[in-house]
């Protein structure tokens, strides 16, 4: 939409919503493609020649998608340029950045599962182990908006897990150089190698491995449309985390929510700059709804918004009027957000009635910007759905799990009848034998 001066203008949808009265708008806004098959198709396509020819494609692909020419020499971020960056940022910002990776690792380490055994009915023992990758790659968003704050949530819980190499890929910004505070946090984190490519590009090099940048054995962080296709398809090669596209927030609120609050809930969201990101606000008060309509679009004005923000405000910004909240909980757990904000009287008791959400938060003084940057739990979490199944990202997403088994020969005794059982069943009568020939004399 346009108004005459041809500056951008929002018209955010409000609908209402019931089980038996369903909304069409609704429906469709629930329901949205994780993976978009167009990048599916792109992504195939560089990583195919990534695959085959390596430092070389991921160059020409730096040229082609990042406009940088970049020889395979200069890929990897210099040492010197990290003192530099050192040297630039402000000591507000390192401030916070320090303050907001010393809660990250806090909260990672108390949530380390730890190695545990239990005794086998005769006397063995059985238990799992955990440790972490050997070598892992992070990647870090960069462009209009330079994520430091990932930089501190992937490389600080990979570093926090245990994991010795820890590679980084990041945009460079014009001229080929890092942004200076995604380096700074990159540094401080504690990421071995950094290099300054993005995009599909970037999840090839450390999906295949190149004469310049060695493979790795997983790749975690959050990307705009063709990283995430791109992780996808490199999936078996390397482990990956989850699908951590484009962002979305979704925010269940009563009448006692403040409705300056949750439009400037919802426009954090929005502002990320793919022009794809959700914003779906379920409510039982229709005042709310109609007030928190009209301060997104007076806020955003305010904002100077860009032409993808105000496409996620026309086409990925949603206002559902519910007859109650509990109905309104059921509907985000459909949608299964990446972000979901409860803005209710008595807002814990709603935590419980999750069954979809990537990370919850909790009561009028949390703010989703406070889990972007913060406090603790990682915000590289699912999207497009996704949520319904798979998990954040934590430490132990960093790490392996073994599980072990020490039978005693009393052990093997007791269940050597069971094994000959499922022996004879399944048809494999050198598994019945493997366990019985310790027996023989």
């Amino acid at each position: 939409m346009k108004k005459q001066n041809d500056s951008p203008t929002a018209q955010i949808k409000v609908v209402k919503w019931s089980p038996s009265a369903r909304s069409t708008a609704v429906e469709e806004f629930i329901v949205r493609p994780a993976i978009l098959p167009e990048a599916e198709t792109a992504a195939r396509a560089v990583l195919d020649d990534i695959r085959a020819r390596g430092d070389g494609a991921v160059c020409e692909a730096v040229a082609q998608f990042e406009g940088l020419k970049l020889s395979a020499a200069k890929m990897e971020v210099t040492k010197a340029e990290r003192m530099a960056a050192i040297e630039r940022v402000e000591s507000d910002f390192k401030k916070a950045a320090g303050e907001s990776l010393a809660r990250i690792q806090k909260f990672a380490k108390a949530g380390l599962r730890k190695d545990w055994n239990i005794q086998s009915p005769k006397g063995g023992m059985l238990g799992e182990q955990f440790y972490p990758y050997d070598r892992v790659g992070c990647y870090v968003p960069g462009g209009a908006a330079p994520l430091a704050s990932t930089a501190l949530m992937t490389v600080g819980l990979a570093k926090a897990a245990g994991v010795q190499e820890v590679v980084a890929c990041t945009p460079s910004e014009k001229g080929g150089k890092v942004n200076p505070y995604v380096l700074y946090a990159l540094d401080l984190a504690g990421a071995t190698e950094i290099y300054r490519i993005g995009g599909i590009q970037a999840i090839g090099a450390m999906a295949y491995g190149t004469k310049t940048i060695k493979k790795v054995q997983k790749i975690v962080g959050p990307g705009g449309p063709y990283v995430t296709a791109a992780k996808r398809l490199v999936y078996g090669n390397v482990d990956l985390d989850m699908v951590a596209g484009p962002s979305e927030v979704a925010i269940l609120a009563d009448d006692s929510a403040n409705p300056r609050h949750v439009a400037a809930d919802l426009l954090a969201q929005a502002e990320h700059g793919t022009g794809l990101e959700r914003a779906l606000l379920v409510t039982s008060s229709p005042p709310l709804a109609y007030a928190v309509s009209e301060e997104l679009e007076r806020q955003a004005e305010e904002l100077d918004g860009s032409p993808a923000l105000y496409r996620v405000l026309n086409e990925g910004t949603l206002i559902v009027i519910v007859d109650n909240l509990d109905i309104g909980m059921n509907l985000i757990n459909d949608f299964a957000p990446e972000h979901l904000e409860v803005q209710c009287r008595e807002p814990r008791v709603w935590l419980k009635k999750v069954r979809g959400a990537g990370a919850v938060f909790i009561g009028p003084w949390t703010p989703e910007c406070a889990g972007d940057f913060v406090a603790g739990p990682s915000h590289v979490l699912p999207t497009g759905g996704t949520a319904a199944m798979f998990s954040g990202l934590t430490v132990d997403s960093f790490r392996r799990r073994s599980s072990f088994i020490s039978f005693t020969r009393a052990d093997l005794q007791d269940v050597l009848p069971h094994i000959e059982q499922f022996s004879r069943v399944e048809r494999l009568p050198a598994h019945g034998r493997s366990a019985k020939i310790r027996f023989e004399k």
